[in-house]
C-alpha cells in the first residue's frame, strides 16, 4: 500500500502546484484556486491514510523488494472478456443522461434501454452460446 500513498502523496504536491500556478496566471481566486486546493487536500487526506494503514499491516507482495508475482491475491474477480454488455450500459446511461438534457422521451428510452443492458448482462451465462 505504500507506493498508492505515495502516488496520492505526489499527487496532492502536484495539485498544490497547479493551484498557485493558476492563481498566479489567471487573477481570479473566486471558484478555481479553492476548488483546485481542496483537490490537493483531499490527495493529501487519502495518501496520509494509505501510509499510515500500511504501517499497520502485513506488506504485501508488492510492497516487498523479494516479493513474487505468485503471493498476490489470485482472485481478481471474473471478467468477461467477450461481454458486449458494458458498452450496451454505457450507451443507455448516455441516453439518461441526455434525456435530462433535451428531452422526457430520451429519458424513458434510456431507462428502459438500461434494464435490457443490465439484464443482458446479468443473465449472459445463463443463456446463448456462453451458457453453464
Amino acid at each position: 500500500m505504500k507506493i498508492e500513498g505515495w502516488l496520492f502523496g505526489a499527487g496532492a504536491i502536484f495539485y498544490v502546484t497547479v493551484t498557485a500556478a493558476y492563481g498566479f496566471l489567471s487573477g481570479d481566486i473566486t471558484v478555481g484556486v479553492p476548488l483546485l486546493l481542496f483537490t490537493g487536500f483531499l490527495a493529501l487526506i487519502v495518501g496520509y491514510y494509505v501510509l499510515f494503514t500500511a504501517r499497520r499491516v502485513y506488506p504485501r507482495p508488492e510492497d516487498r523488494q523479494d516479493g513474487e508475482i505468485d503471493e498476490a491475491d489470485p482472485e481478481y474477480g471474473f471478467y468477461s472478456p467477450q461481454s458486449w454488455w458494458p458498452l450496451m450500459m454505457g450507451f443507455a446511461c448516455f441516453m439518461v443522461v441526455l434525456g435530462f438534457i433535451f428531452a422526457n422521451w430520451l429519458l424513458a428510452f434510456g431507462a428502459i434501454a438500461v434494464v435490457f443492458a443490465a439484464a443482458g448482462w446479468l443473465f449472459e451465462y445463463y443463456v446463448g452460446p456462453y451458457a453453464h
